[in-house]
């Protein structure tokens, strides 16, 4: 809205008013009012949920090695994130870019989701929250959304990159003079970064384009759906979850910048897409609001995320990257996440394999893969068989936490370099 405003007074000349018309001045301004906003309102909001006693027990000292007892600290704190994204991003973004509308939809969709689950397991005591299907129907139902917006809308277009060599020694990269719909992604250590979903349904004959299309969009739901549980099962130690997808906020943003800018496009023979820049103001945003709230979540906790901010923090992530066409770098990118879901589906998978024989069995200690590293072998099944023990001593789950953010940023790292290597 305030966008709007100052563009409007631009045309009176007043003074300082062009500055809005600037991304980055718009992008920072985000990320500091979105950080403010989680600082300020956290603290409050806290308070509020202890007066109404809206607390969930995560664990004691029967479980936590350290006996480290966190009983009755408040739950539904992914209300915080998401106030905090969407004041800076109302305030500042334009708010007819069809991008910004797509995120803001996926805020509201899975924070709704999840704070479904919060009230649930907070209100009628059933510790399982929403069922399984339903969640899975709603993470469905946004991924299709966002796809078939995506193949339909005609506002989102790319201009696709051309490598041209000049004298065969020095290779000049420029873009279509038009924008038009298209179905490539990037794909990282692959000359040219490019993957057309259309290719690989060329078995379609004349029907190829068509049938790409509905690949993206199985795609889409896909990866919203990974991600987003991905980040749920990441949402087990204090900051774990916040530590980690602000890292991968920070990796989002600078990869939201570069494919919004021809010559940084150019330059990194990646996708030019025309009016994705104000991904970069929700990003801002996103990363300040997490910021934010480690102010408070952070070891010891004063307040739980709980799925209303983990499953919109995974929708978030995830959205983001398909709309930059960066949904195949992900695995990396989200490398903490993919583990965490991989550790979950083995275990299942091990447990239930021994199960039919008559065997109990275990890969890991305990899952998600975090878990596994605090567990002390003292409260291991005597009568299951364990592939994996170590460590044999407990960690605490601060190190534990600041070690994956370690492991999150190399990552995020990495994945930025992938740009230039081929």
């Amino acid at each position: 809205m305030l966008y709007y405003l100052f563009r409007f007074l631009e045309q009176f000349g007043i003074s300082g008013s062009h500055v809005w018309g600037y991304i980055s001045f718009r992008a920072l301004l985000a990320l500091i009012l979105s950080l403010i906003i989680s600082a300020w309102f956290g603290e409050r909001f806290i308070k509020f949920l202890k007066r109404k006693q809206i607390t969930e027990t995560q664990r004691d000292a029967s479980i936590d090695p350290f006996g480290v007892k966190k009983i009755g600290v408040p739950s539904m704190g992914g209300i915080i994130i998401i106030v905090s994204i969407l004041i800076p991003v109302l305030l500042l973004g334009r708010l007819r870019n069809i991008y910004l509308i797509l995120m803001i939809i996926t805020t509201v969709w899975l924070g709704f989701l999840g704070g479904m689950d919060d009230y649930i397991k907070i209100f009628r005591h059933n510790k399982d929250g929403l069922k399984g299907k339903y969640k899975i129907v709603g993470q469905i139902g946004i991924g299709l959304i966002v796809g078939l917006v995506l193949w339909a809308s005609p506002d989102v277009r790319m201009n696709e990159n051309l490598s041209i060599e000049r004298q065969g020694q020095e290779t000049v990269v420029k873009h279509k003079t038009q924008a038009c719909k298209s179905l490539k992604t990037t794909i990282p250590f692959v000359k040219g970064h490019n993957l057309d979903y259309s290719n690989i349904m060329s078995f379609c004959g004349q029907y190829k384009t068509a049938a790409g299309w509905i690949l993206f969009v199985i795609m889409t739901i896909l990866v919203v759906t990974a991600v987003s549980n991905g980040a749920n099962l990441n949402d087990g130690m204090d900051g774990m979850c916040a530590g980690n997808s602000a890292i991968i906020g920070v990796a989002l943003g600078i990869l939201a910048y570069v494919s919004s800018h021809i010559e940084f496009a150019s330059y990194l023979n990646i996708m030019y897409i025309p009016e994705s820049e104000e991904l970069v103001v929700f990003i801002c945003a996103f990363v300040g609001a997490l910021i934010g709230f480690l102010w408070y979540n952070a070891f010891p906790a004063q307040v739980f995320m709980g799925d209303t901010g983990s499953l919109t923090i995974g929708g978030i992530i995830a959205v983001a990257a398909i709309i930059i066409h960066k949904e195949l770098m992900l695995p990396i990118l989200c490398g903490i996440f993919f583990i965490e879901s991989l550790s979950v589906i083995m275990q299942v998978w091990y447990y239930k394999r021994g199960k039919a024989h008559g065997v109990k069995q275990r890969i890991f200690k305990r899952t998600p893969i975090h878990d596994n590293f605090r567990t002390q072998d003292s409260q291991l099944d005597p009568e299951c068989t364990y592939i994996i023990k170590t460590p044999h001593t407990p960690v605490h789950e601060s190190k534990i936490t600041i070690r994956f953010w370690i492991i999150t940023i190399i990552l995020a790292v990495f994945t930025i370099i992938t740009l230039k290597i081929r």
